[in-house]
């Protein structure tokens, strides 16, 4: 079956009620309470994206997270009770897409899935690969990868939108309220989110991600990428 959502909770609870509220608003919701059930459930069903929390009494949800991150190319948001920054960065660094912290407003954990499905959406009906090759750089969006000086590198959904979104703006200012809406959707987003995936694009593209020539910082103000034009 297809599923719009799948929560993985021990708090089966506050997914049951999650999952409710969901479906009231059409979107298809299931939950499990464990990494075991989780895997299960992905290999029997299509889930579109996949909330999932640190805490599953015996197992742990950033072991999950990796373990998903081999065998799925799906959205995966954090939701935990963990307040402090370090598992912020350690949750997105290990690929999560976002980090929503317990109690959490359901109606705000709504409107970040349906943003999230509409861009799939809108991303499986536009699909096309991008010509145009600048400053050595060739983006491939069929394929989520970018050809730089011809080698080709895989990226996650969410770097080749951030690099789609710098490319399509190349030598020019993109604020971070730029970046946010576009490749997130919306401004419920940190700062945090935004610098771990640049630092992402930036040790899989740059010679040297400490001393950055092509994705810059523009301090207090967002990013820019510097390509040479070659028309």
């Amino acid at each position: 079956m297809h599923y719009n959502c799948l929560i993985v909770d021990d708090e089966t609870d506050l997914s049951k009620m999650t999952c409710e509220y969901f479906q009231m608003f059409d979107i298809s919701c299931a939950y499990v309470e464990n990494a075991a059930l989780c895997m299960e459930f992905l290999k029997e069903n299509q889930v579109d994206i996949l909330l999932l929390d640190i805490n599953l009494s015996q197992d742990s949800g950033f072991d999950l997270c990796k373990k998903i991150r081999q065998e799925y190319n799906l959205p995966i948001l954090f939701i935990s009770a963990r307040q402090s920054d370090d598992d912020v960065l350690i949750a997105l660094n290990i690929g999560g897409d976002d980090y929503i912290k317990k109690p959490y407003t359901l109606s705000v954990l709504l409107a970040k899935v349906k943003v999230i499905l509409k861009r799939m959406e809108q991303q499986t009906s536009q699909k096309e690969t991008v010509n145009v090759s600048v400053g050595g750089m060739k983006l491939i969006e069929e394929k989520l990868s970018v050809v730089l000086k011809g080698k080709e590198t895989a990226l996650k959904a969410k770097e080749f939108a951030l690099l789609k979104c710098l490319f399509e703006h190349r030598n020019s200012i993109v604020t971070k309220e730029t970046l946010f809406e576009r490749v997130w959707g919306d401004s419920f987003f940190s700062d945090g989110t935004l610098n771990v995936h640049i630092r992402k694009l930036r040790e899989k593209l740059e010679e040297n991600p400490n001393e950055p020539k092509m994705i810059k910082t523009i301090w207090g103000t967002g990013y820019i990428l510097e390509l040479e034009d070659e028309q």
